[in-house]
């Protein structure tokens, strides 16, 4: 594959991002578009007011500023959305970011997304060198799976999940755990994924936006729900991660891993290494907070990164000690920036 962008020169002596905790950035996600094809319940609002396509960064603008983040120490970088595939285009910033691959500035280029638009794209992505996918699915059954996300077609996703790993895509389911029907179709997820192959991941659901349900009836702790699982499988602890936040099990009965991610039930953030991008240039150095500095205007008056940077550090040095999150049956604490914009 050709690719006429420039490749980072050799800067060593580039400065890492560093906060005031000692924490080191590696790690940069990426939402390229807040649009999505669905409209998961715990992720969005039924009827949603997108970001204008004026204020969304152009492709080659997300790649200047993914270079920049490379030359002080990224060395993952995640694409999310919303949905990331529904992106016109899409495939040219996997095809910039490449070259960065080949040469070994990037360790890995991975993508999150709802598998709605895998059939068409799988092949694109491993040629660009993309090898892990994550692929949001909350259930196998076609009638909850439409209720959930309101407008999906289950038969779209399990096709992609065919292209995937047909290209040679390596799959990890990610699921949303919430009280009800979840905890009667969690063992048949774990089937399914192990069964194929590929990893699941349970993520409790986090209090981000006016969704129209109540997350205190609907928020299920994945430490209760562990403890569930400890009765009918037999789990093994597993100090292997990909440089997420995920806790990861062994499942004897399968030989699948079985992720866990707690936000709320289990605090992560002494070793969080990651800061987020949006769509229209707000940087984000946490997820569960609702400050951010704007970037696009500093990436279109210069050429120059100078001031780019200068915001992006200072920003780094304020990185927040941990989330604001906090759920449980009596208290509920959340921002108002839906799930969408950032990608989880």
């Amino acid at each position: 594959m050709t690719n006429t962008q420039p490749i980072l020169p050799a800067l060593m002596q580039a400065a890492p991002l560093t906060d005031s905790l000692g924490r080191k950035v590696t790690y940069l996600r990426i939402s390229v578009t807040d649009r999505c094809d669905l409209r998961c319940s715990y992720c969005m609002a039924e009827h949603m007011q997108f970001m204008s396509h004026n204020d969304v960064l152009r492709l080659e603008e997300f790649y200047r500023l993914a270079t920049l983040f490379m030359r002080h120490g990224v060395r993952k970088i995640r694409i999310t959305g919303g949905e990331p595939l529904v992106r016109k285009n899409i495939m040219s910033l996997f095809e910039m970011l490449s070259a960065h691959l080949d040469n070994g500035e990037l360790d890995e280029v991975v993508v999150t997304t709802n598998g709605s638009q895998l059939s068409r794209h799988a092949e694109g992505l491993f040629a660009a060198g993309i090898r892990r996918i994550n692929v949001s699915l909350d259930s196998l059954n076609a009638d909850r799976y439409r209720l959930l996300t309101r407008c999906g077609d289950l038969s779209k996703v399990m096709n992609g999940l065919d292209r995937a790993q047909e290209a040679g895509l390596k799959v990890k389911i990610n699921a949303v755990a919430m009280k009800g029907a979840f905890e009667n179709e969690v063992d048949d997820l774990i089937r399914f994924a192990h069964g194929r192959g590929m990893d699941l991941t349970l993520i409790e659901e986090m209090p981000l936006g006016n969704v129209g349900h109540d997350r205190k009836a609907s928020f299920l702790s994945l430490a209760e729900l562990e403890k569930d699982l400890w009765s009918r499988w037999s789990l093994t602890p597993l100090a292997s991660g990909t440089g997420g936040p995920a806790r990861y099990m062994r499942i004897e009965e399968t030989g699948g891993k079985l992720g866990f991610i707690t936000p709320l039930s289990c605090n992560f953030c002494s070793s969080c290494n990651r800061v987020r991008l949006d769509c229209a240039g707000k940087f984000y150095t946490c997820m569960g907070s609702e400050g951010s500095v704007s970037l696009r205007e500093a990436l279109r008056d210069s050429s120059s990164d100078e001031r780019l940077e200068a915001l992006i550090f200072d920003a780094v040095a304020h990185k927040p000690h941990h989330h604001n999150f906090a759920m449980d049956r009596d208290v509920m604490q959340g921002i108002g920036r839906h799930m969408s914009v950032l990608g989880g």
